[in-house]
């Protein structure tokens, strides 16, 4: 996908702000005790069309106003993923600036997920 010049400028300002982790690092977070949580923000349609089996979903146009109420103590871990890493990267700033410290970016999001033969369901 050809992203816009002005989207990617907003995401690489963000990108430093936030952690961003390997599939493999994601992998070893879900699998701790307590396990991390992996929120995809992509969009319904997105979503519909198929998504990581253990995800949440909770789509990045309504992730400010539904984010407390899905997740209320902001010391749950949170591995955010889009289809490509790069809406993550936004999610991931907002939720930190909402108080949410222990969050995360999937590096490749979805398409990532699916090249490496995650477990998808629809």
């Amino acid at each position: 996908m050809q992203h816009a010049p002005g989207f990617l400028k907003v995401v690489d300002e963000a990108r430093p702000r936030v952690r961003e982790l390997t599939l493999e690092a994601a992998r070893e977070r879900l699998t701790r005790t307590p396990p991390a949580v992996l929120l995809d923000v992509r969009e319904d349609h997105e979503w519909h069309n198929g998504h990581a089996a253990q995800a949440v979903h909770l789509g990045r146009g309504i992730l400010e106003r539904d984010l407390e109420a899905t997740f209320p103590d902001p010391a749950t871990e949170i591995i955010m993923y889009c289809g490509g890493g790069y809406r993550s990267v936004l999610a991931a700033d907002m939720a930190q600036r909402m108080g949410y410290q222990r969050v995360a970016s999937l590096i490749g999001g979805y398409k990532a997920l699916v090249a490496a033969g995650w477990p998808i369901t629809k």
